[in-house]
């Protein structure tokens, strides 16, 4: 064999894989490098995407309403006599013009063009002595005669579809007879009058001398096939002769009379047969009149209207003695000319304004926002109506020319106030902050407040730092430099284990074992916090007190295996030995005497269930980035200060802590921002409830946690909708400046420390 021959293959062999390996190798370097730079570049575009589709989603709650006008047009069939009321359908299509003559007269509201025209059936030998609307969602209206008697009329319409074309076909009915109602039996002509029909139908009308309330409610008979009409009577003990407006709630239960001199009388007419007066109050300052008063959506709120220009809001509220009393909560100066009228929106607590020269203005009560402000017509205006899904509206000027609007207002409930400010909401005694987004009726007055959400997201995230910050900074600091690395191979990846347990679980179990545990056992766990504490220092002492030999024979870095049955015997302790401690000092219930003695109430899902669930979930992750910093810091740094004759602990407190100082304000913020995020602990741990208290026995609502319950069931492209939306930009926004300031301190510690 050719040993010559076979050798120089070899070499060969080996030059070829000496210049192979090398060249893998730059392709592996190359292709981590472009994997690293592709997949760090993919993470900030898509952080971006998310900040720009929140954005997106949130733009639109700022977008300011408009107004377009139509068209405009006589007023059709002026003939028939003068507007007393302007009414509009809700598909805007079809609008109804009520005379002072019993005329009703229906038409195109875009064209003006007439579709029909109705008569009143008002008998004969009486004239119509006065008007008013009951109830614009109803259709409702009632005419007061000049005999003392009444004809309440209801307008509807009726949408049919031909050659899928919609008609829509205006109506009049009488829901309560086509025969007038007797509600003065003298004879006396009805001055003012009011009604609401629902159910109970309550009509109150003053004539000359008198106010009076008349109730009919329908009764049915097995044997009648017509329903009867059984009536209650009753005189208001109130003048008559300076009353100006009369508006009663939908509810039936609070009646208000309207002076001239401004004052507003406040009744209680839950029985029908005997009102009872509330309270007479001054809603206008001195020396200015009424011009227009109605209620606001839901009748909790009265909007007055003064010849000042000046609408105030009146809500009830309770007052010292638990008696329901007016009192003003806001206004709103909409013009330097008095205002003639005001037409609340029906789904939503917004409202129109007209004033005496012409001017609609479109507001928001809660809001407390001036949307819109357009000069429409000639001053000296008549009537106006908004409709019922407030993008419309129909304005009759003085020269009797019908102006017909269109109106872009889809989110005017938001503004800064009601987001971050007190507001002071209808029927509440004060302003305050509060979340409470939904309710099964358009009557509901929203409130999308944040600050009770961000409150409790800092609350929930403070109690969880409190309970992991020190426990994981602590064995972080033992477990690298105390802990032997025989143990430490274990302790390690059993705490980091910990983090690989879904939140979910997590939250269960506080929400199912941990919250009734600590309820039933609260003076225990307090008993926890000073017992264990205290055993494990004698044990240390007795500990260091033991003869050499004796504390030897255990290696050195294994001393804290010691104290698990230490820990685990004192914890049984604590629990064991305040049930008699809580019967001989606290009368049997810790819980109750917090109440009874600090005024401190107990919810069994409070912040100190979630600090303990939640910092359970953060302590993985602040111990993990920890430890790694403080074990990495250089040995030459350690073992040159024992050279120099430093202790250990000294060594630690001004070496190894500076030192990895950096990394452990990493993982601390690493682990506030995990707090804070976190969505299933607190979701199944706390009531969910979003007050504002610091107690750590109360509940709270996160804002991750308010998106989570809520998204599913609010409407899209809703308010509701896109002020989760609004919640999760301020989280992203909370996060991102949050890791941002971090991430600078971090690096200023790094430049600070990195000479050491």
């Amino acid at each position: 064999m050719d040993t010559n021959n076979i050798g120089s293959q070899s070499a060969g062999i080996k030059n070829d894989a000496g210049r192979y390996y090398p060249q893998l190798r730059l392709i592996k370097d190359h292709l981590a490098r472009y994997g690293v730079m592709i997949g760090g570049l993919g993470v900030i575009v898509a952080i971006v995407l998310i900040f720009f589709f929140l954005l997106y989603s949130v733009f639109p709650l700022f977008v300011p309403a408009t107004a377009e006008s139509v068209a405009h047009y006589d007023a059709p069939e002026k003939k028939l006599g003068s507007t007393v009321l302007l009414a509009m359908e809700e598909q805007n299509e079809m609008a109804a013009r009520f005379t002072d003559s019993g005329q009703v007269v229906f038409f195109e509201a875009a064209t003006g063009r007439t579709v029909d025209v109705k008569t009143v059936l008002i008998p004969a030998g009486a004239h119509i002595s006065s008007f008013a609307q009951g109830s614009p969602a109803e259709g409702v209206v009632i005419y007061g005669l000049s005999d003392g008697r009444a004809i309440v009329v209801k307008s509807q319409y009726q949408a049919s579809y031909t050659n899928d074309k919609r008609v829509i076909t205006p109506s009049l009915t009488y829901p309560l007879g086509e025969a007038p109602l007797v509600v003065d039996d003298t004879g006396a002509a009805l001055e003012k009058i009011a009604v609401k029909t629902d159910g109970t139908n309550t009509i109150v009308a003053k004539t000359a001398d008198k106010v009076r309330l008349v109730s009919f409610e329908k009764k049915e008979s097995l044997f009648d096939e017509e329903a009867g009409l059984e009536r209650t009577d009753a005189v208001l003990d109130m003048p008559a002769f300076n009353l100006t407006d009369i508006i009663i709630d939908k509810e039936q239960r609070n009646l208000y009379l309207v002076s001239s001199d401004g004052r507003l009388s406040f009744f209680d007419i839950s029985n029908k047969s005997a009102p009872v007066i509330r309270q007479h109050q001054n809603v206008v300052a001195a020396g200015e009149k009424i011009t227009s008063i109605a209620f606001l959506n839901g009748d909790l709120s009265l909007l007055v209207g003064d010849s000042s220009g000046l609408v105030s809001q009146w809500s009830q509220v309770r007052d010292e003695l638990n008696r329901p009393a007016l009192r003003k909560i806001r206004s709103f100066k909409v013009s330097d000319s008095p205002v003639i009228d005001i037409h609340a929106e029906q789904r939503r607590k917004g409202f129109m304004t007209l004033d005496a020269d012409g001017v609609v203005g479109i507001y928001h009560s809660t809001a407390e926002r001036e949307l819109i402000k357009e000069p429409v017509g000639e001053p000296g205006s008549v009537a106006a109506t908004l409709s019922p899904k407030a993008n419309a509206f129909l304005v009759q000027s003085g020269d009797n020319t019908l102006h017909f609007w269109r109106v872009e207002n889809e989110h005017p409930e938001v503004s800064m106030k009601v987001l971050w400010q007190e507001v002071w909401y209808e029927s509440y005694p004060k302003p305050s902050y509060i979340w409470q987004s939904s309710s099964a009726s358009n009557d509901f007055e929203p409130k999308y407040s944040l600050v009770p959400l961000v409150f409790g997201t800092l609350k929930a995230a403070f109690y969880s730092m409190l309970f992991a910050v020190p426990l994981s900074l602590m064995g972080a600091i033992y477990t690298a430099y105390f802990m032997a690395p025989g143990m430490r191979r274990y302790v390690k990846p059993s705490i980091e284990m910990m983090g690989a347990l879904p939140t979910v679980i997590l939250g269960f179990l506080a929400g199912l074992w941990l919250a009734p545990f600590i309820e039933t056992h609260l003076a225990g766990l307090f008993s926890l916090f000073m017992i264990v504490p205290l055993a494990v220092m004698l044990f240390a002492f007795l500990w260091q007190n033991l003869p050499e030999d004796v504390r030897h024979k255990v290696p050195e870095g294994w001393d804290a295996a010691l104290l698990i049955p230490i820990i685990l015997l004192s914890a049984w302790f604590a629990f064991a030995v305040s049930v008699p401690l809580e019967s001989a000092l606290f009368n049997g219930s810790l819980r109750d005497w917090f109440k009874a003695e600090l005024g401190i109430g107990y919810d069994q899902r409070n912040a100190l269930v979630v600090g303990v669930a939640m910092g359970f979930a953060v302590i993985p992750t602040i111990y993990s980035i920890a430890e790694d910093a403080i074990f990495s810091v250089p040995k030459h740094l350690t073992v040159g200060s024992l050279a120099l004759g430093a202790t250990p602990w000294q060594t630690m407190t001004k070496v190894v802590l500076l030192t990895a100082s950096p990394g452990i304000f990493s993982a601390i913020m690493i682990g506030l921002g995990r707090a804070v995020g976190e969505t299933m602990i607190v979701l199944m741990a706390t009531g969910n409830t979003p007050v504002m208290d610091l107690s750590v026995f109360q509940g709270m609502r996160t804002l991750s946690a308010n998106i989570a319950v809520e998204m599913p069931e609010a409407e899209v492209e809703s308010t509701h909708y896109r002020v989760l939306f609004l919640a999760a930009l301020v989280l992203f926004l909370f996060t991102f400046i949050v890791n941002t300031l971090a991430e600078v301190i971090r690096q200023r510690l790094r430049e600070k420390y990195s000479s050491l």
